[in-house]
C-alpha cells in the first residue's frame, strides 16, 4: 500500500512539474523596449541649408569704347586700389554721331551725373544710420553693465551697427562706381562723336574702387566693342552669405532672424543675421530629380572680421537659421510619440509595465520635442513603441 501511494505521488508531482513547466514557457513575455529618460536641457529648432559667400559689392567693368585691348598683365585674386590702370584700349577711327545719337551720348551723360548725385545723398543717409548705431551701443553699453538690460539687447545693438557700418561701405563703393560710370559715358560721347580725334590715342580703363580682381573675361590682346564686359572687381573684405531653403521653409524665415554658419572650414561657428528674404522663388533639381521651389536668403555675417578673413567670394557654408530656442526646455526624444484619438500620447515605463499618457506637445527639431504638460522630469518613457506595446503589458529594458 505504502509502495502504491509513493508511485501515485509520484506520478502527481512528475505531472504538476509538467503543468508548471507548461505555463511557464507558455505566459506572457515582457516585451524588449528601449527607453529614454525626460530631461530639461536647452533646445533649438532650426532650418539647415547649403549656402555660400558672395562679394557684396562688386563692379563689372566694361569696354568705354570700341578698340583693340591689350594683354592683362593681372591675375584673379589681385588686389587693385582705386585709379589704378587695369588695361588700355587703342580706340577705332570714330564717326561723327548724327543727332539723336549724339542726344542719347549726351543723355547718358546726363544720367550719370545724376547717379552720382543720388548716391551722394545715399551716402550721407548710411553715414548718418551708422552714427545714430554707434550713438546706441555706447548708451547701451553701460546699462548692460550695471544689469538694466539683457545681454541680447546689447548683442543687438552690436550687430546693427556693424549692419550699419556694412551698408556705409556699400554706399561710398556706390558713389566710386557712379564717378567711374560718368567717366566712362564722358569717355564714350568724347571718342564716339568726335571724328577729328586721333585712333592711336589709348584710352586708359582705371580700377573704380580698392578690391580684388574677380573675373577676367579678356586676358590677351583682342577686338572689343562698346560695353563688352573687360573684368569684374569686388572688396573680399565685405562678403554675404546667399542660402537658397525650400519655399515651405522660406515663409518661416523672417529679416533679422540669427543664423549660424557652420562647416565653413574655421574651428568655431560664425553668426549672422538675415537681411532679406527674396520674394521671388525659382525651380532647382533636387540629387534625387525631384522639382523644388527654392527660395534664396540674403543673409549678413555679424562675427568680427578677423574671424573669417580666410573667406572668399563662392566659399561654401553650411546655413542654419534658428527659428527658436530655450536654454531649459522639458524634452524627449521625437520617436517616442504617436498619435491616438486625435492627440499626442506616449507610453511611460511604471512598475515594469507600459502606461499610455497623452501629452501636450510643443516645439520639435524632428530628433527632440518639447512637453508642454503630462510628463514630469525624470520619467522614463518608451522610444519607438510598435504595435506589441499596449497599455498595462509587461515590458523589459533592451541589453
Amino acid at each position: 500500500m505504502n509502495a502504491q501511494w509513493q508511485r501515485r505521488i509520484t506520478w502527481f508531482a512528475v505531472l504538476l512539474l509538467i503543468v508548471a513547466a507548461l505555463v511557464y514557457g507558455f505566459r506572457p513575455q515582457p516585451r524588449l523596449i528601449e527607453t529614454a529618460t525626460a530631461i530639461r536641457a536647452p533646445l533649438q529648432v532650426a532650418i539647415e541649408e547649403e549656402g555660400k559667400t558672395r562679394v557684396i559689392d562688386r563692379y563689372l567693368i566694361t569696354a568705354p569704347v570700341a578698340g583693340t585691348t591689350c594683354r592683362v598683365d593681372l591675375n584673379v585674386g589681385d588686389s587693385v586700389d582705386k585709379d589704378q590702370i587695369l588695361l588700355t584700349i587703342n580706340p577705332l577711327q570714330s564717326q561723327a554721331l548724327d543727332p539723336r545719337s549724339r542726344a542719347v551720348a549726351e543723355a547718358r551723360v546726363d544720367a550719370a551725373e545724376a547717379a552720382l548725385r543720388a548716391a551722394d545723398q545715399n551716402v550721407d543717409s548710411a553715414r548718418a544710420d551708422a552714427e545714430l548705431a554707434d550713438i546706441e551701443l555706447q548708451r547701451l553699453q553701460p546699462l548692460a553693465e550695471r544689469g538694466h538690460i539683457s545681454v541680447g539687447r546689447l548683442d543687438q545693438a552690436a550687430a546693427l551697427k556693424r549692419s550699419t557700418a556694412a551698408a556705409l561701405r556699400s554706399a561710398e563703393f556706390a558713389v566710386d562706381v557712379a564717378g567711374h560710370e560718368l567717366e566712362a559715358a564722358r569717355t564714350a560721347l568724347r571718342y564716339t562723336g568726335n571724328p577729328s580725334s586721333n585712333a592711336e590715342d589709348s584710352v586708359q580703363v582705371l580700377a573704380p574702387v580698392n578690391g580684388s580682381i574677380l573675373k577676367l573675361q579678356h586676358e590677351c590682346e583682342g577686338v572689343v566693342s562698346r560695353g563688352d564686359p573687360l573684368l569684374e572687381i569686388g572688396d573680399t573684405r565685405s562678403l554675404e552669405i546667399e542660402t537658397d531653403v525650400l519655399s515651405a521653409s522660406a515663409v518661416k524665415i523672417q529679416p533679422g532672424m540669427p543664423v549660424l554658419y557652420e562647416r565653413w572650414g574655421g574651428e568655431n561657428a560664425l553668426t549672422g543675421q538675415v537681411r532679406r528674404v527674396e520674394p521671388v522663388g525659382f525651380t532647382k533639381i533636387s540629387a534625387l530629380g525631384v522639382e523644388e521651389q527654392r527660395v534664396l536668403i540674403i543673409s549678413d555675417i555679424t562675427s568680427p572680421p578677423e574671424d573669417w578673413q580666410t573667406l572668399g567670394d563662392g566659399y561654401r557654408v553650411e546655413s542654419r537659421f534658428i527659428l527658436w530656442e530655450d536654454q531649459d526646455v522639458l524634452q524627449i526624444p521625437a520617436s517616442a510619440l504617436f498619435r491616438s484619438n486625435g492627440q499626442w500620447s506616449l507610453f511611460v515605463m511604471q512598475d515594469n509595465r507600459a502606461r499610455r499618457r497623452a501629452v501636450e506637445v510643443g516645439q520639435s527639431n524632428g530628433l527632440r520635442a518639447q512637453i508642454l504638460d503630462g510628463l514630469a522630469e525624470g520619467e522614463t518613457v518608451i522610444t519607438h513603441p510598435d504595435d506589441t506595446i499596449e497599455d498595462g503589458v509587461r515590458v523589459k529594458r533592451r541589453n
